[in-house]
């Protein structure tokens, strides 16, 4: 397994829309495209409690590359991305990293 780690840093106060974003439109695409979810977490304490951190699980980065492009190129993830923008940006960046457990890990 592949562990995709992934921190939205939102504008300030934008938060509350990246969240709604997520859970009522974004998580149905990714059902629609097999892109499974390992968690969601906000920040309690730490430099900034205007982030969103989230986990993916992948079986292959050639799962990850095939599934993440069509829901990135799926017409309705544009046109519902734009909408829930059309009042200003709300991510100001992205941070990624792959991460594969050690053989040690709880996690496998």
């Amino acid at each position: 397994m592949i562990y995709e780690t992934r921190v939205y840093r939102c504008l300030p106060g934008r938060l509350p829309a990246l969240l709604k974003r997520f859970e009522t439109i974004t998580l149905k695409l990714w059902d629609k495209h097999g892109i499974r979810q390992a968690g969601f977490f906000t920040t309690l304490v730490g430099e900034s409690n205007q982030e969103l951190t989230y986990l993916l699980a992948w079986e292959s980065l050639a799962e990850r590359e095939k599934k993440w492009t069509a829901f990135q190129t799926d017409p309705e993830w544009i046109t519902a991305r734009a909408k829930t923008e059309e009042d200003g940006q709300i991510v100001l960046n992205i941070v990624n990293q792959l991460l594969v457990p050690t053989a040690f890990s709880s996690v496998k």
